[in-house]
């Protein structure tokens, strides 16, 4: 599946999207494997209160499926002004 990263994500990972290979069950198993891979990704997905994530294209929670999924986007909340 396709894997993307926005704002600061992409900035401590180094790149703005890469083919993911995964095992993964849910957003949160991604999440478990993504960490695992080396320590930019540790220090990405550090803190995932402050990271939203949408599962081809329709925002989800951690516990959502990737079953049949394409592409996973991982983000910083929106802010208005």
């Amino acid at each position: 599946m396709q894997v993307l990263y926005f704002a600061w994500l992409r900035e401590r990972i180094g790149i703005p999207k890469e083919q993911v290979e995964t095992n993964a069950a849910t957003v949160a198993e991604l999440v478990d494997e993504l960490r695992e891979r080396e320590e930019r990704y540790a220090l990405a997905f550090s803190d995932m209160a402050s990271v939203k994530v949408a599962v081809d294209q329709e925002l989800v929670d951690m516990n959502a499926s990737l079953k049949g999924a394409r592409e996973v986007a991982f983000f910083p909340p929106m802010t208005g002004g």
